[in-house]
């Protein structure tokens, strides 16, 4: 299996609007980053999106992307969700619905969100979605998916653990029975919005580091980084071994 990090950003995205900082300023493609989404390729080449946000056509378009199989929702919040719009061309191309999976509360803000891609009656050009609700494990397409339960400030949001690699966004707390799954990991993926000054809702590099000592997977990826977290490779080049920044195109096999 493949996993493609199609944006690595935080909800801002990077370049920050109007900011002028050295990374907002960077020529370096890997400081310019999408809102957070990643693409999982199959072993049989089937397609599963993790959130779909405003920058989806954009990524899609720059890496050539051209299907998704299902999609797979984190939490409701705008940068993870309100890019759904956008995949009607290949539910046209399909001539059927993507089944979207999310738990009930993720799965009633689609809803409300999106009414006309739920209507009886849909006018000419609407989406239309399949909500498949998470209660527990599940299986997509012939693969085992395991959610990751974090807190996200005061609200749930779910990480997804395929094989032996993990991804987990928009987290600032994790529970030590959920601990427990992320255990044994060849690859971690956890949000990092910054170096410094704790933030409400995200982890911050010296808690990611004290996980990445406590989990030891053999690799961990940073995602959903901010411009305070500083340039691509100065930051990458003051990490830990076997502890990396993702970047928007990075993939990784697994």
């Amino acid at each position: 299996m493949k996993l493609k990090f199609l944006g690595t950003g935080t909800s801002q995205g990077v370049p920050v609007i109007a900011c002028h900082c050295d990374v907002c300023s960077s020529l370096n493609l890997k400081d310019k980053r999408f809102r957070s989404s990643a693409l999982i390729t199959t072993d049989f080449g089937k397609k599963i999106l993790i959130d779909c946000g405003p920058d989806f056509r954009l990524q899609m378009l720059d890496n050539k992307e051209e299907q998704i199989d299902a999609v797979l929702l984190t939490h409701e919040h705008n940068d993870h969700v309100i890019g759904l719009d956008d995949l009607r061309p290949l539910i046209f191309k399909n001539r059927k619905n993507i089944d979207l999976y999310a738990n009930k509360r993720v799965g009633d803000e689609v809803k409300s969100r999106f009414p006309y891609a739920f209507a009886d009656i849909k006018y000419p050009g609407a989406p239309s979605f399949n909500l498949q609700e998470i209660t527990g494990d599940f299986n997509i397409l012939d693969n085992d998916i395991y959610p990751i339960e974090v807190m996200h400030s005061k609200i749930t949001v779910l990480g997804f653990k395929f094989k032996k690699l993990a991804y987990i966004t928009d987290a600032s707390f994790i529970n030590n029975d959920e601990k427990e799954k992320l255990k044994n990991l060849d690859v971690l993926i956890l949000n990092c919005i910054r170096k410094e000054e704790l933030h409400p809702a995200h982890f911050i590099l010296p808690q990611v580091l004290e996980l990445f000592e406590e989990l030891q997977p053999k690799k961990l990826y940073l995602t959903h980084i901010s411009h305070h977290l500083g340039m691509h490779d100065e930051t990458e080049f003051e990490l830990p071994e076997n502890v990396h920044l993702a970047y928007d195109g990075l993939e990784l096999q697994f």
